[in-house]
């Protein structure tokens, strides 16, 4: 095994694996999920210890009191303020990036820094989600161990020098890997890194992605035990009469699902606001709001896992939340509450995702249809609310991850469904969800996170005209100054070059970038403070085949002008510069190759048109295409250009080709666009003599020799 693995390093970013690389490859990809699944394993059993250690203090919060002002209820208030704090602080101290869900976090560090996370999110994200979810916090262990597991395929490929493409495989296979792990479902692990992680299928990351998830679900079953995943009864369509009450559940999924993403972002708009006036009291308010809901119902405490699995598995819940808790309203207002709990929870600062509320709400919200249906059903079988839970789940993951596919495959994986019987309902309530939330909330609870940050995720089958133009095309040659060069030196590198950045090589290693304003900061002397002390280290970088849409997104995200570009199989060597400037040159670019593709798209469709020919014109003085690039000219519906003669040249036309008065163009197109061509020409000439300048055959004749 040695052998491959070592064949890994330098490997290139992208292409075709040779036989020992892709070995190396899918053996890393085990490791990453070994490493998952040993994360995993940890995290869950923390969160039990800390469970058992609180047990004898929260345990009258299970247990129905015979009055609800229990003083023993009352250490809710001091445990959960005090741990959403301690979780904001070690995000606030250590990593900003602890906080939140987790998966908007490894989306971002796909989108932004080609995959690279940092090493310290993994003790740091497993502790600050301990501390938020044990003691009660209202929010799911998946999103934590997607980051964290995203975090260790970063550390691995880094420690073996992959290239950007495998990089981002091994993250998104980590990122699989947590929700395989999680819930001993390797199949919904793949789902969830391809659809919601990359947001591409493409073929060569799904090897990896298979591997990693697979490995993880092994090892945290080995170490954990079966009980991760959730369990449910067998439920089968009773007719297909009752898929329109699955229809109906689909709308009332989307307002349970719409309000929990208004409120999220709300929240997270309103504390990132006044983040540095609220500092500690952000937390402490968040935790005393939730530990009030989880007083009145403590069936919002923490996951909420074994309480959706009551109702998945149809059991009558008036042991868990009192002789109230199987009616209809109060499980649609258990939906509700944990919408606001889990808001308040991630907006914190503390650490937990959405995923496990998101199936929470599902299952109470159709549990709780199914039952305000149920007396008014007259269908030829009996409704079943574990049925109508099984799709709730789906349907609200659908609208709150906006991934309909997962969705489904997701909740009949992690429910271990025993047959495709509710395939169809799934299908449908899901689909339909899906279309519906899109009309009210165009992002998803990961999206919208990444949309405040100033990412913005390309919707799949959108093509950017910029995605068909690489850096490497346009980018800019390499300048860099030394980390011993003085800021004096520094400055005047930067106005030679008119640029407000400039790479830091290091005995020909990139070591970091160095701005305009890192110089204005400084405070000494121009002439005695050198670079090395003002530079951003370990600077973002971009591969010649990056699309330069891709590397925007990137200087949007960051806020910065310009991105070193480096060798796909040594990230530390400059190989040139990609500026602003060289975005507007892209646009060009890849305008003139559309424009080219266009017009090679017309050119077959008029060969096979029987009423075509040859014909030339001659560009009168002050028409509409004196002066003009081909691609900005309005030509007729059926022409196409063929050369362009200037004095003894022949041009082969293109998009960017510039026209002069007396031009003489071959052009090859119907009758009817010949005579919308003097037209036109005429129109706009300053002398009406294009006709008389037209010659040439029609369909049938020869085509006119090349001058």
């Amino acid at each position: 095994m040695t052998k491959p693995l070592e064949s890994l390093r330098k490997l290139p970013a992208v292409g075709v694996l040779a036989e020992a690389e892709l070995g190396g490859f899918l053996a890393l990809s085990a490791l990453v999920g070994i490493g998952v699944g040993v994360a995993t394993a940890l995290l869950v059993m923390t969160l039990r210890g800390i469970e058992r250690l609180l047990s004898p203090i929260l345990e009258p919060l299970f247990t129905i009191p015979t009055g609800l002002w229990d003083p023993n209820r009352l250490w809710i208030f001091l445990i959960l303020p005090v741990a959403l704090s301690i979780a904001w602080w070690v995000a606030t101290r250590f990593a900003p990036e602890v906080a939140g869900d987790g998966v908007p976090e490894a989306a971002a560090a796909l989108i932004v820094h080609g995959g690279r996370m940092r090493a310290r999110i993994i003790p740091l994200k497993l502790v600050a989600t301990a501390i938020t979810v044990g003691p009660g916090g209202s929010a799911g262990r998946e999103g934590p161990i997607v980051q964290i597991g995203g975090a260790i395929g970063s550390w691995i490929s880094r420690r073996f020098h992959l290239g950007e493409d495998q990089v981002r495989s091994l993250v998104a296979a980590g990122a699989g890997a947590g929700i395989g792990a999680s819930f001993n479902a390797p199949i919904a692990g793949m789902l969830f890194a391809l659809e919601v992680i990359l947001s591409s299928f493409a073929p060569r990351h799904m090897s990896g992605i298979v591997i990693a998830s697979v490995a993880a679900a092994i090892t945290s079953q080995s170490i954990v035990g079966p009980d991760l995943g959730l369990q449910t009864g067998i439920y089968r369509l009773g007719s297909f009469t009752e898929l329109a009450m699955y229809a109906l559940l689909a709308v009332l999924i989307v307002a349970f699902g719409v309000l929990f993403l208004r409120l999220l972002d709300r929240l997270e708009r309103l504390v990132s606001r006044h983040e540095r006036s609220w500092g500690v009291f952000r937390p402490i308010g968040a935790g005393l709001l939730v530990a009030g809901l989880i007083f009145l119902e403590p069936q919002l405490f923490g996951t909420g896992q074994r309480y959706t699995n009551a109702l998945l598995l149809d059991e009558q819940v008036k042991a868990l939340t009192g002789a109230a808790g199987d009616m209809w309203w109060v499980l649609l207002a258990l939906g509700a509450g944990k919408a606001i709990a889990t808001s308040l929870t991630i907006s914190s600062g503390g650490s937990g995702g959405a995923f496990m509320p998101s199936l929470f709400m599902g299952a109470a919200v159709g549990t709780g249809f199914a039952r305000l249906v149920a007396p008014f059903w007259t269908g030829p079988a009996p409704i079943q609310p574990g049925a109508f839970a099984v799709v709730g789940m789906a349907a609200m993951f659908a609208v709150v991850g906006r991934a309909p596919l997962t969705s489904i495959l997701i909740v009949f994986e992690v429910t271990g469904a025993r047959d495709y019987s509710l395939i169809l309902p799934l299908m449908l309530t899901a689909t339909l969800a899906t279309f519906l939330a899109e009309r009210f909330q165009k992002d998803s609870v990961y999206t919208q996170a990444l949309r405040r940050k100033g990412i913005t995720v390309p919707r799949q089958g959108a093509i950017d005209l910029l995605d068909s133009v690489e850096v490497g095309t346009v980018m800019a040659g390499p300048t860099s100054v030394s980390p011993s060069t003085t800021l004096a030196g520094a400055a005047g590198a930067l106005h030679a070059l008119r640029s407000h950045g400039i790479p830091v090589l290091d005995q020909g290693r990139l070591v970091g970038v160095v701005t305009t304003s890192d110089i204005a900061r400084s405070k000494g002397d121009p002439d005695l403070v050198t670079v090395d002390a003002v530079m951003t280290r370990r600077p973002v970088t971009v591969l010649p085949d990056t699309p330069v849409s891709q590397a925007l997104e990137r200087m949007a995200a960051l806020g910065v002008g310009r991105l070193p570009v480096v060798d796909p199989a040594d990230p530390e060597k400059l190989i040139g510069i990609f500026r602003r400037d060289e975005a507007v040159r892209a646009y060009h670019e890849a305008l003139s190759q559309s424009t080219d593709a266009e017009m090679t798209r017309k050119r077959l469709a008029l060969r096979t048109d029987p009423g075509a020919g040859y014909y030339e014109f001659r560009v009168p003085a002050g028409s509409m295409a004196d002066g003009r690039l081909v691609r900005e000219v309005s030509w007729p519906e059926g022409s196409t250009l063929v050369s362009i003669q200037r004095g003894r040249a022949v041009i082969v036309p293109s998009g960017e080709s510039m026209l002069r008065a007396d031009d003489l163009v071959t052009a090859f197109g119907t009758e009817a666009s010949k005579r919308q061509m003097i037209d036109r020409l005429n129109a706009s000439g300053e002398e009406p003599t294009a006709e008389v300048d037209i010659a040439g055959g029609l369909a049938g004749e020869e085509a006119p020799p090349p001058s």
